[in-house]
């Protein structure tokens, strides 16, 4: 076997196999499913038999005596409704369960992937384009179970053609192998739309995916696109990639528009060449017309169940490519594992934060922390102060455990957080991240997240008191609703310090016992900035904050510095011990303070 060959025999292996997957998941539905179908199809048959009964107890003595009895007719007419009608419930059922089997199975598959996503951790997804992610979830659960959809009509079809063959031998010997030589160029064609077409609709799926990436990274970057008036080439990048896909498109709907009508056009011609030889059959007495009339009108629907299954494997291209794409998220490896302890509940006390010996990287020749090894005591403020790239950043992904450590470990009020329950975590601390992303929701929605704290739902009291200490509560109340006012997607309709602040009173308002904050505050002026640290330092609840600091007014309320370079630590100590004893912190610092007005301070990479 070719290599052509080898590949559609193992696409359509494999085509098969994800069909019983759903059909092992989904076996009642498909059961009913099929027996719509093959109710279908044995009634379709039936309207052959009812036919060729017809042309020889009605038709042919009319013809001959002249006039036809009323009863003849109504019994006629009973036997064709009566199979119109049952055929139209085998039509609902195999339409309706197949579509509900499919359904079933896209939402099974997305659950799937959205849970494994969930599961897997940040450095899988960093690794992973959010287009590719939105694909997986999308446009390749779709493919995947596409040929759910001819699938039961694919399986009754077969039924119709076995007992359609049947009933043509018994009609009639000759005339049964004359129409029965339309098969051979019926499967001949249909190997030849699955040459041509294949490779077409593994390559439009492929295509698909790559334009959701570059429209998602064209969409997300839409101010960058803007600011740096690049509107004609992102278009044209987009284009170029859409124009393929129609292209692809188009030629396999070329192939597919040569196909339909020479597959309709064979049993037609077998049809003709049934007549011409039953004429004759019946002018020799060697047969009747009932007999001729059967096997045609059988042959025009024993072409039928053929091209049912070359829908079915016409699919399959798509759907293997869509299904061997899921697989390859829900067989990703490096899922967070946890454990079963807690963290002890001490209420209004911060939490001990001990960082032991820990090293990172993401790639094994480049480590980004290196022996990194600090105390951070109850109710205390640790300022991490860096140049970009010095692991600040990746530092505050592993104190909230978005990723794991290479070696060493943190620990939470003695505990290691790898030996935590999932979602103990997340119950006493919290964490700001530099970017604030909010939803298309309230005020309300986006501070409580549906949270509840102790058991309790969250009110608005504590809603307020959380956008107090976060210092938004004045701009909130000036909202048109207050807190029922829509933000828009992401936000948009406030500024970037507003928006600083709400995602700051999200991590308030559930009373975390450990606060980090990843440059949180870069966008709103020092005097707001400074009271929001000093609402966190002296409020109700005496939590451990540790702040990725760049200001020096904000560096020098911390009750403890950790400067980074280069991954470690190479200094520790008040603000101003360190400006007195060390060089390279005093310029960082200072360079940080002498910034001209209006210039955006020293930003961290991504994985930094």
């Amino acid at each position: 076997m070719d290599g052509d060959g080898a590949s559609r025999a193992a696409t359509t292996r494999e085509g098969f196999g994800v069909i019983w997957v759903a059909i092992k998941r989904e076996p009642g539905v498909f059961a009913l499913s099929t027996v719509g179908s093959m109710l279908f199809g044995l009634l379709t048959v039936a309207d052959a038999w009812a036919l060729g009964w017809s042309t020889d107890h009605v038709l042919t003595p009319a013809f001959r005596d002249g006039e036809i009895g009323t009863s003849m007719l109504v019994a006629v007419f009973a036997i064709f409704v009566g199979i119109a009608l049952l055929r139209a419930v085998g039509i609902v059922a195999r339409r309706l369960f197949a579509g509900m089997m499919q359904y079933r199975m896209q939402a099974h598959s997305r659950r799937a992937v959205t849970r494994q996503y969930l599961t897997l951790p940040m450095e899988w997804h960093q690794r992973h384009p959010t287009g590719e992610l939105l694909s997986n979830a999308n446009s390749d659960v779709e493919a995947a179970w596409g040929p759910i959809a001819p699938l039961p009509m694919a399986v009754g079809t077969v039924v119709m053609m076995a007992i359609a063959i049947v009933q043509m031998f018994a009609a009639d010997l000759v005339l049964a192998l004359v129409g029965l030589l339309v098969f051979p160029a019926v499967i001949v064609a249909n190997l030849a739309y699955q040459r041509l077409a294949s490779p077409l609709m593994t390559r439009a799926q492929e295509l698909r995916a790559e334009v959701s990436e570059i429209a998602h990274e064209s969409f997300d970057g839409a101010m960058v696109v803007k600011t740096l008036g690049r509107e004609g080439e992102e278009t044209e990048r987009f284009a170029a990639k859409v124009h393929e896909l129609r292209d692809v498109n188009i030629r396999a709907g070329r192939i597919r528009a040569a196909f339909d009508p020479t597959l309709a056009a064979l049993p037609n011609l077998g049809v003709l060449v049934v007549l011409g030889i039953g004429v004759e059959r019946v002018l020799g007495g060697s047969t009747d017309a009932g007999a001729v009339v059967t096997v045609a009108y059988l042959l025009t629907i024993v072409s039928f169940p053929i091209r049912s299954i070359g829908w079915l494997l016409g699919e399959f291209p798509r759907s293997v490519v869509g299904f061997r794409r899921l697989s390859t998220v829900l067989e990703a490896e490096g899922e967070m594992p946890y454990g079963d302890r807690s963290v002890p509940d001490v209420p209004g006390t911060g939490a001990r934060l001990e960082v032991g010996g820990l090293a990172y990287s993401y790639v094994a020749e480049q480590p980004l922390l290196r022996d990194v090894s600090f105390t951070v005591e109850p109710g205390r403020t640790v300022a991490i102060v860096g140049a970009t790239a010095s692991g600040k950043s990746t530092l505050t992904a592993l104190l909230t455990r978005l990723v794991d450590p290479d070696r060493g470990r943190i620990t939470l009020d003695g505990v290691d957080l790898r030996d935590l329950d999932r979602g103990e975590l997340a119950r006493v601390s919290g964490v700001v991240p530099q970017t604030a992303f909010l939803f298309d929701d309230t005020v309300r929605g986006n501070v409580t997240l549906d949270a509840r704290v102790d058991g309790m739902p969250l009110t608005d009291d504590d809603v307020w008191e959380a956008l107090r200490a976060a210092q938004a509560d004045g701009f909130v109340a000036a909202l048109p609703h207050g807190l029922d006012t829509q933000l828009g997607e992401r936000g948009t309709s406030l500024s970037g310090g507003q928006r600083q602040r709400i995602s700051l009173a999200r991590a308030l308002v559930r009373r975390p016992r450990l606060l980090v904050l990843d440059d949180a505050t870069s966008a709103v002026d020092p005097e707001v900035e400074a009271r929001i640290l000093a609402a966190l330092r002296h409020g109700p609840s005496d939590t451990t904050l540790v702040v990725v600091a760049y200001r020096k007014a904000t560096i020098a309320l911390a009750d403890e510095v950790v400067h980074l370079e280069d991954g470690r630590i190479v200094d520790r100590g008040t603000h101003a011990e360190l400006l007195r004893r060390s060089p390279s912190y005093a310029r960082l610092v200072n360079a940080y303070e002498q910034a001209e007005p209006g210039d955006a301070p020293v930003s961290v990479e991504v994985g930094s």
